[in-house]
């Protein structure tokens, strides 16, 4: 096959691109600097001005996007939020452009999107079929997301939506920063400790992709976590026990929100979301634990 894949540098993206490139499939990766062929793999500009990446592109099979800025990356400003929004619209739209103007069209996009489209909750679950979505600005930010996506479907491109949970890598992610507390040895509840975090291994996330690009079946959102979300209590708990460090300080709702502002809604609030359609699919999951998960991250 060959895939394109807009954000293929970042860190789900690098995940995909190595198992893609070891199964033999050409690797176009969308990038705003100047298009090179390094590594086997062919980069491409785009969202510069002047740029018409659709000139270098023929034979595509499937299209990849995991372009936008992180939610993680500081306070959620007014100009952050923003630069969160308008990076996913753009690059979401810029790619249906894209295909617009090639002759022979992709089979498929498998376009990220996220669990935040849910509203919190400490006693709900859901599943794919839920359509009672959230309005807050990650609500809002997460449909506004897919439905640019879907428009890929006029093409007759099969869409794929993969609503991610909290991905956890070693070097990069929500991780490292959750990690820096018991380092230190103040490792503890945070809020409530109530809220559900459903998570998803690095390498899980990045075969899901996969698996999506290349099962027919799969169209439209599909959550990627593990199957066994926990609550942070827990997650911290069993973060302790695997780095051998206590969970003992409380770290109050309070002074995340004076910490973090609305940015602390993604560790105070939180949904309980289950993998259903990758299930159903028979999508085995490396990591379906999450002990396992962080043994093998730590």
């Amino acid at each position: 096959m060959k895939v394109v894949i807009a954000g293929g540098t970042g860190f789900v993206g690098k995940k995909l691109t190595k198992y893609l490139q070891a199964d033999g499939h050409e690797i176009v990766i969308l990038t705003r600097a100047t298009s090179k062929h390094e590594n086997g793999i062919d980069y491409v500009q785009w969202l510069q001005d002047g740029s018409r990446p659709e000139t270098e592109l023929s034979e595509v099979d499937a299209f990849v996007n995991l372009a936008g800025v992180s939610l993680n990356d500081g306070r959620w400003t007014k100009k952050q939020k923003k630069a969160i929004y308008t990076s996913r619209m753009d690059a979401t739209l810029e790619i249906v452009r894209i295909m617009e103007g090639l002759q022979k069209k992709p089979k498929v996009l498998v376009n990220a999107s996220a669990v935040g489209i849910y509203p919190t909750s400490t006693i709900n679950t859901y599943t794919e079929n839920f359509t009672d979505y959230a309005t807050d600005f990650l609500g809002s930010t997460v449909h506004d997301w897919e439905r640019h996506a879907k428009r890929a479907e006029n093409l007759g491109v099969r869409v794929a939506l993969a609503r991610f949970g909290v991905i956890l890598g070693s070097e990069s992610g929500a991780l490292p920063s959750m990690l820096l507390p018991f380092k230190m040895y103040v490792g503890g509840k945070v809020g409530s400790g109530e809220q559900w975090l459903s998570w998803i291994h690095v390498d899980d996330a990045a075969c899901a992709l996969y698996f999506a690009i290349t099962n027919e079946s799969i169209s439209g959102p599909f959550n990627v976590t593990a199957p066994n979300p926990e609550r942070m209590k827990k997650f911290g708990q069993t973060i302790a026990h695997v780095m051998n460090r206590p969970h003992w300080m409380p770290v109050p709702s309070f002074a995340m929100q004076l910490a973090l502002g609305e940015q602390s809604m993604l560790v105070l609030e939180g949904q309980h979301v289950l993998p259903t359609i990758l299930e159903k699919q028979n999508f085995e999951f490396q990591f379906p634990h999450l002990k396992e998960a962080l043994e093998d991250l730590l």
